[in-house]
Formats: C-alpha cells, sequence, structure tokens
C-alpha cells in the first residue's frame, strides 16, 4: 500500500458512487456501466493495496483518503455544506487521523498476482 494506491481507490470509488448516484436518479443506464465498472476498478485497486499490507492499515487509509476526497468534491462540486462548525472540526480530525497513519510514500512490496491453491 502506498498513498498513491490508497488515492487511485478512493478517487475510483467517487467516480463509482457519483455515477451510481446518476444512474439511481433516472439519468440513465450508461452511467450504471460507469458505476458497476468504477466497482470493478475498486476490487482490483483493494486487492492490490492488500497485498503485502494489513487490512487494518488499508482499511482506515481508505475509509479516512475516501471520506475527506468526497467531502472535498460535496464542497468545491455540489456545494453542499454543513450545518455545524463542529462538523468541520470532524474533518480536521479525519487529517489528523490520516497523518498519524504514516501512509507510506512509496509501497515496498511489488504487485505479484496471487496464485490459486487448487
Amino acid at each position: 500500500m502506498s498513498l498513491s494506491q490508497i488515492l487511485a481507490l478512493s478517487l475510483t470509488e467517487i467516480i463509482g458512487d457519483t455515477s451510481l448516484k446518476k444512474y439511481a436518479n433516472n439519468e440513465g443506464s450508461y452511467y450504471l456501466s460507469i458505476g458497476v465498472l468504477s466497482y470493478i476498478g475498486v476490487v482490483i485497486l483493494l486487492i492490490i493495496n492488500l497485498q503485502g499490507s494489513t487490512l487494518l492499515m488499508v482499511n482506515n487509509a481508505w475509509d479516512g483518503t475516501s471520506s475527506l476526497l468526497e467531502s472535498l468534491f460535496a464542497y468545491i462540486v455540489l456545494g453542499e455544506r454543513f450545518d455545524n462548525y463542529l462538523q468541520y472540526l470532524g474533518v480536521g480530525c479525519i487529517i489528523i487521523g490520516l497523518y498519524l497513519l504514516k501512509i507510506p510514500l512509496k509501497k515496498s512490496h511489488t504487485f505479484q498476482i496471487p496464485k490459486s491453491k487448487n
């Protein structure tokens, strides 16, 4: 797992979420296709991130990064705002939590396609 891989995983999830939201609101089956393909990408990127790392680290890094990126997207692109200033403090805590996780900038483990044990 590395920061760039976690960012790729989170951005792919955002594309899937946004596409599926559009599909759910009757904007066409094109968005269903993009959403499904994005989530196939999420599965692949999750496998890549998990190889040589722990579920605990990958899950927390992914959740925090995804939450932060989707919040920025909602704030900047969708114009959404929180109702209470303490909610912004919560986002600040997510940023601090990501820093404390010490997500590596580079992956020390080279990805290899897993072999089946049949």
